[in-house]
């Protein structure tokens, strides 16, 4: 949205309108005590549209962009090269201007479109029907942990300690107001399995557990295989929640809906949305075809008009907060639609060989860039099974590597105590991802600069 100042002619001509002789008169509800008597501090007052341009560009300049330094950060959200043509066709007039599908008949493409990416998803996930995408994926797995709830009138969910802390936090913050009970635990850095806690999963689910929710990969990059704890959770009449935060890496490992999950959740970020410094991104949900009436949000449907003709219809929109009200299934009021469309036009242009291709060289890329970080003195590889997202531990504090790896220009990972400040087990562990953008010099620079920070 562009900087558009006011002149004082266009407040009178606005006052005028309202009957309000002054801009103070708008606020005369406010009581006085409340009210500001002066400029705030430390904010600048009004500037031309020249000087706040130039203001907010020398700010911008100080970020570190992705694409301006080798960059190895993931945990929930990872940098792939995303074609031209994709930010070329969300922004054809036929989807800007018809944005919003609430008069489906005069929105057939943006409809069209999410039909197209909820077949993408549900076959992504190995589910049978996907709605029209969530927020984030975050909101999407406090979402399934509800939605099990509704389906299996109990109130404690088991979180795995590989669930990303962040969906963990929005989890927890949540089910202040709904009154769920969530088991959650910290991650351990296990050798070969770090942030494994499937035992635990499986001796805590008894009669009293709605659900079980697991990451796949965690969020130390640890992939697994969910067969047996789905088969556990079936058995106690309890839901299994998978969430995938990196969906490329479903185009190298079995899908959770492979593997038993009754809910598939997760973010869609790595297809067609760029990082942008934190959102917005798409939350991908899905599920079986029995609890589709449960689902949250919106769901595309296919049918023939009065001819004859194809075409797309909103078939669910089961927050019905307009019918039902405070029995409406959830408080989602619309979908991602532009980076759900972003997502589907990146997945098409893939097709599902390219998918299985990308997630090759990634899984290729990060296995010749954990073999060769593992060598760097003070480094320790403790992963096992993992797509393109490993965990290394490290012989010093991994904040301040960080700290002076960011000195030296190289992005060069998460460090699991900022994710789990306090946790001095965790302290020295240190999150790599590496993708399709990372080239050999990247990770050269990489393993020189982490030599040099660990002397």
């Amino acid at each position: 949205m562009r900087y558009l100042p006011l002149t004082d002619a266009d407040r009178a001509d606005m006052l005028a309108v309202v009957g309000a002789k002054t801009i103070d008169d708008l606020f005369v509800d406010v009581p006085e005590h409340a009210r500001l008597d002066g400029p705030i501090e430390g904010l600048p007052m009004h500037a031309s549209e020249l000087a706040v341009e130039r203001k907010l560009s020398r700010m911008a300049g100080r970020n570190l962009a992705a694409g301006d330094a080798p960059f190895f950060l993931g945990c929930g959200a990872y940098r792939h090269h995303v074609p031209a043509s994709v930010d070329h066709l969300i922004q054809r007039g036929e989807f800007l201007t018809s944005y919003t599908p609430y008069q489906p008949e005069i929105a057939q493409g943006t409809v069209q479109a999410l039909f197209e990416f909820q077949t993408q998803v549900a076959r992504l996930y190995g589910c049978d029907v996907a709605n029209a995408s969530m927020y984030d994926g975050s909101t999407a797995c406090w979402e399934a942990i509800v939605m099990a709830r509704r389906i299996t009138r109990r109130g404690r969910a088991v979180l795995s300690a590989g669930l990303h802390p962040h969906y963990v936090s929005v989890c927890t913050t949540m089910a202040r107001f709904t009154g769920d009970v969530l088991d959650t635990a910290v991650p351990e850095l296990t050798e070969g399995a770090p942030g494994d806690d499937m035992a635990r999963l499986l001796a805590a689910v008894d009669g009293d557990v709605s659900c079980v929710v697991v990451q796949n990969p965690n969020i130390l990059g640890h992939v697994a295989d969910l067969s047996e704890l789905a088969a556990r959770c079936h058995a106690k009449g309890a839901l299994l929640i998978a969430v995938v935060t990196e969906p490329v890496a479903l185009g190298a490992i079995r899908s959770p809906g492979e593997m038993g999950a009754d809910i598939v959740v997760g973010e869609g970020q790595s297809i067609g949305v760029g990082l942008n410094f934190g959102g917005p991104y798409v939350g991908l949900f899905a599920t079986r075809d029995k609890y589709v009436r449960q689902m949250p949000g919106r769901l595309a449907g296919e049918t023939v008009d009065a001819d004859g003709k194809r075409g797309f219809v909103l078939t669910l929109s089961t927050r019905e907060q307009h019918i039902r009200r405070e029995k409406a299934t959830s408080n989602i009021c619309t979908n991602s639609g532009l980076c759900a469309l972003a997502f589907t036009i990146h997945m098409s242009l893939l097709g599902e060989r390219g998918l299985r291709d990308l997630a090759a060289l990634n899984h290729a890329n990060a296995v010749q860039a954990a073999d060769r970080l593992a060598k760097v003195p003070g480094v320790e590889l403790i992963s096992g099974p993992f797509f393109n997202e490993f965990t290394l531990n490290l012989s010093k504090e991994a904040r301040p590597v960080i700290r002076a790896l960011a000195d030296d220009g190289i992005l060069g990972g998460v460090s699991l105590g900022r994710l789990y400040p306090g946790v001095d087990a965790l302290a020295n562990g240190l999150v790599v991802a590496v993708t399709e953008t990372v080239d050999e010099d990247d990770v050269t620079e990489l393993a020189d600069a982490l030599e040099e920070a660990l002397r």
